[in-house]
């Protein structure tokens, strides 16, 4: 499970610069999404079972497991809450972003 990578996307100059098919392959973000979020959630390390639902539901693709530990990119998080609502042991707290 790897974190998302960010990619430049270049605006086409003429029509045959458009893409036959999707730019980027699926799982491959272009731009952020954090300017608007009003929450975020925080994961508690040291009680994470490490289930990793919280990566599967995510639909953002903002979590993922980094050497056994669930952490959150906060550059593509949009603070929704799903990963909170749906985390079975309750170790995702949705936290006033500042």
């Amino acid at each position: 499970m790897k974190k998302p990578q960010l990619y430049t996307y270049a605006e086409p100059v003429s029509i045959d610069d458009y893409p036959q098919a999707p730019c980027f392959k699926a799982g491959h973000l272009v731009s952020t999404n954090k300017s608007y979020r009003v929450l975020k959630p925080v994961i508690d390390e040291e009680i994470c079972i490490g289930c990793v639902l919280c990566y599967a539901l995510c639909p953002d693709g903002a979590i993922f497991r980094f050497e056994n530990i669930v952490k959150v990119d906060y550059d593509f998080c949009k603070g929704c809450g799903i990963c909170a609502n749906e985390c079975k042991s309750g170790v995702i707290k949705m936290v006033e972003e500042y």
